[in-house]
This record gives C-alpha cells, structure tokens and sequence, in this order.
C-alpha cells in the first residue's frame, strides 16, 4: 500500500470518528461535513510530517545503508541515489535476502573451519607417523645396534631412509599445491599429441603394474593423433598419478583402461580400474588433501595423499573440468578434460 494513501486512510478515519460525533450532539449535517474535510485535510498534513520527518526517512536512511552493503558500495556515495518509493516493502525484501546470504555465509565459514581442522589432524598424523618410526630406529641405532647386530642395523638403516623419503614427498606434494593454488606455477601451454603422452606414461608404470600382476590397455580410435592445448608436464602429472592410483587400488590380475572421447572443443581422458571402488558418500571428498577412504590400506600402500588433490588443482587450472564415478567391488573411474587444439578435430 503507498504510504501516503495509508496516512490519508487514518486522517479521513480520524475526521470521521469526530464529525461523527459532532454530528449526534448537534444534529447539523453541514457542519459535521466541515469538521471532517477540515479535520481530515489538518490530521492528513501532520501526520505526513510526523511520518516523514521521524519514521519515513529513517527507514529510508536504513533501506538505503542495506541496499549499499548488499552492493558493496560507500553510503556516502549512495546519497545522491534515487529514493524508492516503498522503503519498508523494499527493506523487508533487502533483509531477507541479506538474512538468507549470511546464512549460506555462516554455513561455508563452519564447513571451512571443519575442513581446516580435518586438515590439520590428518597432516599432523602424516608427518608424525614417518617421524617417529624414523626417531625409533635411530635411538636403536645408538643404543649399540650397530656394534651388536649389523644385520638389523642395516635393515633399521634402510627403514628409516623409507620414511624419510616418505616425509620428502609430502614436503615435495605440500610445496607443490601450495604454489597451484596461489597461481605461483605458470603454465606453459603448447600443442602435443596426447596419445604420445598416454603412451609414454603407460611406459613408465608397466613395471609397478607388472608386479602388482596389473594390465594396463589404452582404447583409442585408430592411429589417428590427437593434438590437444595445455601444459604437457602437467597433463603428464596428472595421467601419472590417475594410472598410479588406479594400480595401487586396482585388483591383483586386473586391468586399467585408459579411453578418450570428443566432448565438442575438448577431449575426455578417462581412467578406470576394476578394483573394490569407492563408497558413494566417498565420491564428493576424493579430490580433499589426505582425504582416505580407507586409511589403513592407503597408507600401506603408500603415497602422500595429496596426489588426487593435485591432479584436480592442476586440471582447474587450465579452465577444465575433473570427476570421479565409482561402484563398489566393481571399479573406479576418473577422468578429466583438456582443450583440443582447433587444427585438430577427431571424426
């Protein structure tokens, strides 16, 4: 309803009322009709002051201070700015919608606090794990180990440069995301045959897949090469670590396929594996730094646990896209875009 029409409903209805009874002490029509348009006209122009100069404006004033925070502008700025002509209906809005985005706010800064602490825990636990194991055998050591069985002190010896190879990674995976999520890393892109680059990877890790009893095949459409646009250090370092992955986790006497499809202007590469697969509550976490789905085996196994959190900064990166599908006792499959060079469209 506009204000002014609401300050003239109560004018008229307060003219009304004291014409009316005006009217039933006097009965005289003419008079009472003068007291109510006189009362009315008086009531409606001081009331509209009283409104304007003590409710009106300042519910203006605070429309106004909300509708700039919302835009992220200086009030100062704002005064100049056209006044609405229904503050309050446009406050009340202004407010919920304020009310609905701190809520969202409040409720991404509580999932941040508990990744963070999450992240925390698990990192501290990584690097303690190798520490420690590595402080025990050197105290053995100094105990008189190496005097007394030789034997055991090289296997000891040997022990402790593992874990502390272990800690090198993780230093090496920690530096390495760090300086992807802040944009230190530049990229060099170039144009490569992609099929080259999934070969040369499968090369490198035919013998971990060999002694895991692991095939490794790569369905492509011919020999036809297919030129995409990226950084190919940093595809190569995200094809490592998906094949990795997928042997580490893959079934013994199984088989990782590696396929790619045209999506448009880009090129699908997926990895799949026929291992136990990931539990759907998983799926959304995957990517997370130290994230496990099965701590146990997955520190057995080995690695730093940032690998896939790695190969998701790295595809971000070049403007594409990263994903995970998986069935449990069935496989896993990953997979990522990169851009096709314009030269080169697959048929």
């Amino acid at each position: 309803m506009n204000f002014k029409f609401f300050v003239f409903l109560i004018a008229t209805g307060i003219g009304l009322l004291i014409s009316l009874t005006d009217y039933i002490h006097r009965q005289d029509l003419g008079i009472a009709i003068l007291l109510l348009v006189s009362i009315s006209l008086v009531t409606f122009l001081f009331l509209l002051n009283l409104f304007e100069r003590f409710i009106y404006k300042r519910i203006r004033n605070i429309y106004k201070l909300i509708h700039n925070l919302k835009l992220g502008k200086d009030l100062k700025a704002a005064l100049g700015e056209q006044i609405v002509d229904d503050p309050v209906t446009d406050a009340e809005r202004e407010v919920r919608i304020w009310a609905s985005q701190k809520a969202s706010e409040i409720e991404k800064l509580q999932e941040q606090a508990k990744f963070r602490k999450e992240f925390l825990s698990n990192i501290s636990h990584e690097f303690k794990t190798p520490l420690f194991a590595t402080q025990g055998y050197i105290e053995t050591l100094q105990d008189g180990m190496i005097d007394d069985e030789p034997e055991m002190a090289k296997n000891f010896l040997e022990k402790a440069s593992r874990n502390l190879d272990r800690l090198s990674y993780l230093i090496q995976d920690l530096d390495e995301i760090t300086k992807l999520e802040t944009g230190i890393i530049a990229l060099n892109i170039e144009k490569f045959d992609i099929n080259t680059l999934i070969m040369e990877c499968i090369e490198d890790l035919e013998d971990k897949a060999a002694r895991n009893n692991i095939k490794i095949k790569f369905e492509k459409k011919a020999n036809v090469p297919h030129i995409v646009k990226a950084d190919r250090k940093r595809i190569q370092q995200v094809l490592i670590n998906l094949i990795d992955n997928s042997i580490k986790y893959g079934k013994r006497g199984g088989v990782t396929k590696i396929a790619i499809y045209q999506i448009f202007e880009q090129l699908l590469v997926e990895v799949t594996d026929n291992g136990v697969g990931i539990e759907e509550k998983n799926l959304p976490r995957v990517f997370e730094r130290f994230y496990r789905t099965d701590s146990s085996r997955s520190r057995e196994i080995g690695g730093s646990g940032l690998g896939l959190a790695i190969v998701k900064h790295i595809v971000e990166a070049h403007e594409q896209n990263v994903n995970v599908r998986s069935t449990e006792g069935i496989g896993t499959t990953f997979g990522f875009t990169v851009k096709l060079a314009k030269a080169d469209k697959m048929i």
